[in-house]
């Protein structure tokens, strides 16, 4: 049930990590000319990968998130998150302007985006000191299709998936130019319902205990977006800009069965969890540029405002039960309420200068203002007198104020044809105040990063191409990560969030090799200082996720990959082959909140795993109107900060026919049933804790797309969001 009882909060790490290992980063990949695919499908073009999207034969029919999964470089394991190779959930922009809605909505928009209104997409696995992405995110950029002339077209999706449940989805798109003015627009909206089953099973030496059953969570969605371009002058633009999504999940439900065994003998209980919840993310963003000189050297301004609001209520229900899993005399019950509101105000200014001597010089800064306030509100029933009682301990209304101050300088040169290299610094100053209202606790942050950024790139010759880049960047914990609020699975084993989580330090190492342009070695290091995330802490039958600093995580990886066509582009294929080795040293034996003891949570080991990705279309037809895809992934079993997830892989089949303007896409997901994911940790002092999550991933899926109007549109320019930087910390 959303982060609540679907327990993504307690495994948002192992969905996420389960993508990363098997994707490596090619970030230091420089000046490559470009790789024959398709009539130049797939180029290197100064710091980034452009994917021609025009000219994919994947594309007509195919959604903005399946051609991403198709972009070299990018892809999923979750149907939820994007990958860049090696790094973290990527950073989603659209026409260079920073999609500025939370997690979900990016999803349903980017699954309901038809792949025809895409022209390119852009990745950008290293990004410079210019961007102000946290960590190792990588930039993902969608180019919307141009116009020619002025116009109108469109097109419009409707969408049938079955799997456990039917789930329904439609969205309409339209594009609009007339002389200096060009308006984008976009509407979506679906009816889904998600079915997961769960297996969690932790125990100490004298205490057991096994939680089993079903979730599903309805949610209904409508969201969108709407930009305006004007041309001022011949160099001077002004844009604006609305991004906007509504959620509503109501009836939620998820009932545990629960066998505890413990010294004095065996009881059995039903943790029964409703929950309704509904979410509204708004963000505009003003854009006003202006060239400076015919050699494209630019000044870039933004003002933007992100307003997201939660609400969530739920009550659970816990009671006797035996054998049979009947429901028996109610033991304990509460409601929780928890709404969450953020504001955030941000302003960026960044000016770009082209010299004629091939060296370019970029300056900015950005200011960011977030405002949030989480007012939880607990209570208990007394079963004596049936009325609801307020619980002081787990009541809270907690208020976090946020300032980010940024300025940048880069530089990039070309020297003698064959070298490039690339300079940055970027200088953050971080200001904090999180306070519990009515209460002693408080915490007050104030520090600065200086944040290094180089690469180089020399082609040896017309085959032949190695590069190198370092980059370090910071990791700050999201938004509600800091609220301090209990999220209860059942009444002893809750997640717990912590506003004491302190912000990570992250270094990236990136050594490539690319050979014909079109067959590439990338080798991988990341070193992450004082990581965090959440732990699990145990004592007795008490389980405790608790959300805090742990310890450092090394990653190193190699991986050979290849994006190319073959039998005169009869066969597409993009596949990568590779090794990781993860290492985790984590440690904790106390709740940082409340300060209880438990006993030791350590890792201190290191896993190699094999991954394996493979996406290929084949065209069935002389006419290009039959396409078959077959696609498949493996991630061997690895160590994560909670314990190793095993081995999971996936084999997806698909066939598409198009008809004149009409796209017809059948598609079959995880057909052998192996995307379950499981994860074990046994601790040396006996404590145990086992999760298994099925999501149900094998379903089928029948879409169909119908394009209208003039082809010929010159689409909006390219915007650069202020808020883009506190999007991705919202829920």
């Amino acid at each position: 049930m959303k982060k609540q009882l679907t327990i993504a909060a307690l495994l948002s790490l192992t969905f996420s990590y389960s993508q990363d290992t098997y994707q490596q980063d090619t970030s230091a990949v420089k000046e490559i000319k470009e790789v024959s695919i398709t009539k130049k499908t797939f180029k290197k073009e100064s710091d980034r990968f452009v994917y021609d999207v025009s000219r994919s034969p994947v594309a007509k029919g195919n959604t903005a998130f399946g051609i991403l999964k198709a972009t070299p470089l990018v892809s999923s394991t979750d149907d939820k998150t994007l990958k860049v190779l090696g790094k973290s959930n990527a950073v989603i922009f659209m026409n260079g302007r920073r999609t500025n809605m939370n997690a979900e909505a990016v999803v349903e928009l980017l699954k309901n985006t038809p792949a025809e209104n895409i022209s390119k997409i852009e990745v950008i696995t290293v990004p410079g000191s210019e961007f102000n992405v946290e960590s190792s995110e990588a930039v993902i950029n969608i180019v919307l299709k141009k116009k020619l002339d002025d116009g109108l077209n469109g097109n419009f999706r409707l969408t049938n998936h079955q799997d456990y449940y039917n789930q329904q989805s439609g969205a309409v798109s339209l594009n609009f130019r007339k002389n200096k003015l060009g308006i984008s627009t976009h509407i979506n909206g679906s009816n889904w319902q998600r079915r997961q089953y769960y297996s969690l099973q932790n125990g100490t030496v004298e205490y057991q205990n096994t939680s089993e059953g079903p979730i599903a969570d309805p949610n209904l969605n409508l969201g969108g977006y709407l930009n305006m371009d004007y041309a001022l002058t011949e160099r001077q633009n002004i844009a604006l800009s609305w991004n906007s999504w509504a959620n509503r999940s109501y009836g939620s439900k998820g009932e545990l069965f629960n066998t505890i065994i413990t010294p004095a003998g065996t009881t059995f209980t039903k943790t029964i969890n409703d929950e309704d919840a509904r979410s509204y993310n708004n963000s505009l963003n003003l854009n006003y540029e202006i060239k400076t000189d015919s050699s494209g050297s630019k000044l870039n301004m933004n003002v933007a405002y992100l307003n997201y609001k939660r609400f969530q209520h739920n009550i659970n229900s816990t009671f006797n039960s035996n054998t049979q899993r009947e429901t028996l005399d109610l033991t304990n019950r509460f409601k929780q309420r928890a709404p969450q509101v953020i504001d955030n105000y941000a302003v960026t200014a960044d000016y770009l200068h082209k010299f004629k001597n091939d060296l370019t010089v970029s300056v900015g800064g950005n200011f960011s203002k977030t405002e949030t306030d989480n007012d939880t509100y607990f209570e208990k029933l007394n079963q004596a007198s049936g009325i609801y009682i307020k619980d002081d301990n787990q009541s809270n209304h907690f208020i976090y104020q946020e300032q980010i101050s940024g300025a940048y300088a880069s530089a990039e040169k070309k020297i003698g044809g064959k070298f490039s290299g690339k300079l940055g610094l970027r200088l953050e100053n971080t200001h904090s105040f999180g306070e519990i209202l009515n209460s002693d606790l408080s915490i007050k942050r104030d520090y600065s990063n200086l944040l290094p950024f180089a690469s180089i790139s020399y082609d040896i010759n017309e085959q032949n191409n190695i590069s190198y880049s370092f980059s370090s960047r910071i990791r700050r914990p999201s938004f509600w990560e800091l609220n301090p609020v209990r999220t209860y699975l059942t009444p002893t084993n809750y997640i717990q969030n912590n506003p004491f989580v302190k912000a990570s330090e992250v270094y990236n190492n990136n050594f490539t090799y690319m050979f014909k342009q079109s067959y590439f070695f990338v080798v991988s290091h990341s070193l992450t200082k004082d990581d965090f995330s959440q732990i699990p802490l145990q004592n007795g039958d008490e389980l405790r996720y608790i959300r805090t600093n742990y310890g450092d995580k090394v990653e190193f990886s190699a991986t050979v990959g290849t994006q190319k066509s073959f039998f005169n582009s009869i066969l597409t294929t993009n596949t990568n082959l590779g090794l990781q080795i993860n290492r985790v040293d984590a440690f904790l034996d106390q709740d940082p909140i409340t300060g209880d003891q438990f006993s030791p949570f350590i890792i201190d080991t290191h896993t190699n795993s094999l991954l394996i990705q493979t996406y290929n279309t084949l065209r069935l037809s002389s006419k290009k109107d039959w396409f078959l895809g077959v696609n498949y992934w493996y991630v061997g079993a690895h160590i994560l900060n909670i314990g190793t997830l095993k081995p999971l892989s996936s084999l997806d089949i698909s066939i598409k026919k198009i008809w004149n303007d009409w796209t017809f896409n059948l598609e079959a997901t995880d057909l052998l049933r192996t995307n379950i994911v499981k994860v074990d940790d046994t601790q040396g002092n006996g404590n145990y804790n086992f999760v298994t999550n099925d999501q149900f991933n094998r379903g089928v899926q029948l879409s169909v797309t119908y394009s209208f109007g003039n082809k010929k549109i010159k689409g909006v320019r390219q915007i650069d969001d202020a808020s883009k930087d506190a999007k991705s910390r919202t829920r």
